[in-house]
């Protein structure tokens, strides 16, 4: 395990200026935005809910010194935590405004209210990717998997696959055709693999695997990279090509997952790409 060191003030700082504009952005949307129930108010909600949590939970354990009693790899899970908040915080700094910001025909209180919720979004956003930035492997150092480019890659992937999910389930927009069932069971069979490998990191699992983990690594970069290649092609031409599109014209929705789908397999093969040339000591 690599050793582990305090928190520099510098990185102290960050994290509370993320927890200081989360918890604004979420108290100020609750206190007087007057946001609907449900949709992609509560998602705003629990973006900046989850990553004020998890922020001020890292911050407790860092400062009463109960890292080597934390039943996770402190060495992998505060990166996690704040790359995960990062992507959050930014998913939150762009649905918000154009869900709520859009139509400006709410009072001025109203709208002062969500506009400060936005600022504070964007403010916390900018926060943990200074966070993910501080705290990230220098090369030659030793560290934790997912303070790696591959760990955080995997962040990003389980990330992108589950906004896929959201945008093909509402309505559903792959059972009409097998090739596209295939597109799903691609998506499904690396997020479970990729959030399989961030959790065996972060509670220090990855040595009751019965191969190594650098290898089962490599294979799987390579598996993952050829199911969204296949992926890449299959979901556009049966999505927007007039012989086989099942239920009208193609919607902003699958034109979104299309490009999803490109940006995931782009990130699947720089895993892969860094997986075969980086050394590593898992935590």
């Amino acid at each position: 395990m690599p050793p582990l060191t305090l928190p520099t003030p510098q990185l102290l700082w960050v994290r509370l200026a993320a927890l200081l504009f989360t918890c604004v952005a979420f108290s100020v949307a609750a206190h007087g935005a007057y946001l609907p129930h449900g949709g992609m108010a509560d998602w705003c909600i629990f973006c900046w809910a989850f990553s004020f949590a998890c922020t001020l939970l890292v911050l407790l354990v860092e400062r009463f010194g109960l890292q080597a009693q934390a039943l996770v790899s402190w060495s992998n899970f505060p990166i996690t935590v704040a790359c995960y908040a990062a992507l959050l915080c930014l998913s939150a700094s762009i649905i918000f405004p154009v869900f709520f910001l859009k139509d400006m025909w709410f009072y001025n209180n109203v709208r002062d209210y969500r506009i400060t919720s936005t600022v504070f979004s964007c403010l916390a956003a900018v926060a943990y990717m200074g966070e993910v930035t501080l705290t990230k492997a220098r090369p030659g150092e030793i560290s934790g998997y997912m303070a790696t480019a591959p760990g955080l890659l995997k962040v990003c992937q389980t990330f992108v696959a589950c906004i896929i999910f959201i945008l093909v389930s509402n309505p559903v927009s792959y059972d009409f055709n097998s090739a596209l069932q295939w597109c799903m069971a691609v998506y499904c069979i690396c997020f479970i693999i990729s959030i399989a490998i961030v959790m065996m990191c972060v509670c220090e699992c990855t040595g009751s695997l019965p191969i190594p983990f650098s290898k089962f690594l490599s294979c799987y970069g390579l598996l993952a990279v050829l199911m969204y290649f296949t992926a890449t092609i299959i979901w556009p031409i049966f999505q927007f090509d007039k012989r086989y599109q099942g239920r009208g014209q193609a919607s902003s929705r699958q034109i979104a997952v299309a490009v999803l789908t490109a940006i995931n397999f782009l990130l699947y093969l720089a895993d892969l790409v860094y997986s075969a040339r980086l050394v590593f000591v898992s935590g």
